[in-house]
């Protein structure tokens, strides 16, 4: 690996963290304001210096389409893989559209269609695609419209960005906990935080957010 300038290593870390934190890559503009660099367009070609040294991998046209390739750790060598042919390396993901009230999130029903999507898109592997409605999420680049890569799980981590069931309907929002319950917390000031007391029988995690795909891709 080709050592990086002390400008670059800012770069990367910032997306090491965004992603062992949330399951994100960050977008350009968020690391242009974490590390303030006049524009997107500077944290940018930061990224693109980092794909070129091969640390990084960049999806073209993918929102936050970042994947940090493994290096080699102290003594231990790079893991390299034989990888398959393109056609084996498909994900084939359900879109679940609008959720029915009381039934299980990935049920037949709420399938809309499959789609095949390339792993590499995402910080782990999802389960499902869930079609985002509103613009709650806004802040953190996810727009009406966009198809969220979730990973199922019954636990997230502060600060995670989830899908979960409140009574009867879902919703995605960044989970915060506090004494006596968890905030569930849009990114956009447009929308008060939703407070869940501890044991609630109305609140289901559904999953985290682990990536995100525009439509115009596909």
């Amino acid at each position: 690996m080709n050592k990086l300038t002390a400008r670059q290593q800012q770069v990367f870390d910032l997306v090491r963290r965004a992603i062992e934190r949330s399951g994100f890559p960050p977008t350009r503009a968020e690391i242009a304001a974490e590390l303030g660099f006049s524009s997107a367009n500077s944290a940018e070609e930061h990224l693109r210096a980092l794909a070129r040294k091969g640390v990084i991998e960049l999806a073209a046209g993918a929102s936050r389409g970042i994947r940090l390739v493994p290096q080699h750790d102290g003594d231990t060598p790079l893991r390299q893989l034989t990888l398959p042919h393109p056609s084996l390396m498909q994900l084939s993901l359900p879109l679940i559209g609008r959720v029915a009230a009381g039934s299980p999130i990935l049920a037949q029903e709420h399938v809309s269609q499959t789609y095949a999507c390339d792993p590499a898109l995402f910080a782990h592997t999802p389960d499902y695609l869930l079609k985002v409605r509103g613009m709650s999420m806004r802040d953190a680049g996810i727009l009406d419209g966009d198809l969220l890569a979730v990973q199922k799980r019954s636990e997230a981590k502060d600060g995670q960005i989830v899908v979960a069931r409140i009574g009867d309907e879902v919703t995605v929002k960044r989970l915060r906990r506090r004494r006596g319950g968890i905030e569930l917390i849009a990114e956009n000031p447009d929308y008060a935080p939703i407070i869940v007391d501890a044991g609630s029988p109305e609140f289901a995690l559904e999953g985290i957010a682990v990536g995100l795909i525009r439509p115009t891709e596909f």
